[in-house]
């Protein structure tokens, strides 16, 4: 009974509104005990130990303002010792939230996991977020009635796979969980509609930035036949997003190289010589073909002309992408780019670089920053060392912290609020016992 009333008394700051704070005079006289970076500190930790005793609540719509709160605060700062703490129950409830949960609710869960494996980096905890997560999240995926939601799902299994998977074999399982979305027919027969433009631009996108960690010798053949001939295929779809996540698949395929693998070729063994050589020179042929037929589509991709409904910036992005595949499949010049990051940059020179660069500051979004300067993880993923942090108030209280700290408006705050007028009171009920002679515990 404490502790869920514990947890009803920590959602309700999540759903109260100005209103519910004691007058400004006394909340600016307690407010005035904490500064700087103690204030901030205290915030932290105190608002995401409510949010996520809020994830227990009945009412969606609290899990879903916590949901929001807890990737407010990852994003804001690198969350090591929350992790730490609270590794496992965070995970529970957001996995109960994808299993439960509306549309909305498990793509906030969904993102929530993939910033705690990220938090948690390579190890047992990002393992077993891993091994936890890919039943719920393959049993979600089965119901394809949302897009925000199915895109969600496959990015937080593309991350959680990406940081936990320690085996080619738990990788390439991912990877066909996500093929499925695209081709049901490969997975158990459940009856869906055909894959949106969106979703099968979420599944490529996804499958390609696993396949940058992975050597394509070690690829299983018969899991991938003719997914060259599909990516292909949509570089003649109107949905201009769809052509760009498959011509870069397509770099990266040709990139990881072992095309048979990927070509639609199987090999069939023989014990004459020469029917072998003529299977091989068969699948020389049928690999050359295919090769041919995606740098025509890409040399037309590359100067396409405009069309109704496009826009200029839409049409200059799709040019330069398939002018820089272009120039790697004819040349063998792979696009190099340039990242600057407080001060410093760091270069990518391969499409499985620049992949993941992409992958993650969509993932990470206005908390890509903070990660690349902190998160020691993603120092490792692209070889970058950034100056040496600041100390003290400067390295943590940055404008967007003082934004989600300070602004009255945002739910930090108003816990903030609630928690240190609790603490008043029951200072104050000390203080009564004291005087009066009660018995004080």
């Amino acid at each position: 009974m404490g502790r869920r009333s514990s947890q009803r008394r920590n959602a309700a700051m999540l759903d109260s509104d100005d209103t519910d704070s004691v007058s400004s005079s006394s909340t600016t006289r307690s407010d005035m005990m904490l500064s700087g970076l103690e204030e901030v500190q205290f915030d932290k930790e105190t608002v995401l130990d409510q949010c996520v005793d809020a994830l227990y609540e009945k009412r969606g719509s609290t899990r879903e303002k916590a949901l929001a709160s807890i990737i407010e605060a990852f994003n804001s700062n690198i969350q090591h010792e929350f992790v730490e703490k609270k590794f496992a129950t965070l995970l529970q409830q957001c996995l109960c939230s994808i299993k439960r949960g509306s549309s909305k609710e498990i793509a906030l869960a969904s993102h929530v996991i993939g910033l705690l494996a990220l938090t948690a980096g390579p190890g047992d905890k990002a393992h077993e977020i891993l091994e936890e997560s890919v039943t719920p999240i393959s049993d979600a995926l089965k119901s394809r009635s949302d897009n925000s939601k199915i895109s969600s799902l496959l990015e937080c299994l593309a991350i959680i796979t990406f940081v936990g998977g320690e085996e080619p074999e738990e990788t390439e399982k991912s990877m066909q969980l996500m093929w499925q979305v695209i081709n049901p027919k490969l997975g158990p027969n459940v009856a869906t509609a055909k894959p949106s433009p969106a979703m099968i631009t979420a599944v490529v996108s996804c499958w390609s930035f696993l396949l940058t960690t992975m050597d394509g010798w070690t690829l299983n053949p018969k899991s991938w036949q003719g997914s060259i001939s599909y990516f292909s295929t949509l570089l003649d779809k109107e949905d201009r997003s769809m052509r760009i996540a498959a011509g870069e698949t397509l770099a990266l395929v040709f990139e990881v190289g072992s095309l048979e693998k990927f070509s639609g070729e199987s090999n069939k063994g023989s014990s004459d010589s020469s029917t072998d050589e003529a299977n091989k020179s068969r699948k020389l042929l049928h690999i050359q073909g295919l090769r041919a037929k995606v740098l025509n589509q890409v040399r037309t991709l590359s100067a396409e002309a405009g069309g109704k409904g496009s826009t200029k910036k839409d049409l200059n992005n799709q040019r330069n992408t398939f002018r820089d595949i272009l120039e790697f499949l004819e040349d063998g010049y792979s696009p190099e780019s340039s990242t600057k990051i407080g001060g410093e940059s760091f270069s990518t020179s391969t499409w499985a670089q620049l992949i993941q660069l992409n992958f993650l500051k969509h993932f990470l979004g206005g908390g890509f920053v903070k990660h690349m300067q902190e998160n020691e993880f993603l120092h490792d993923v692209f070889g970058f060392k950034p100056k040496k942090k600041l100390s003290g108030a400067e390295q943590h209280v940055s404008g967007t912290e003082k934004r989600m700290y300070k602004s009255p408006n945002s739910a930090l705050n108003k816990a903030r609020t609630q928690f240190i007028n609790k603490q008043r009171m029951l200072s104050q009920d000390k203080n009564v016992g004291y005087f009066t002679g009660g018995d004080e515990f």
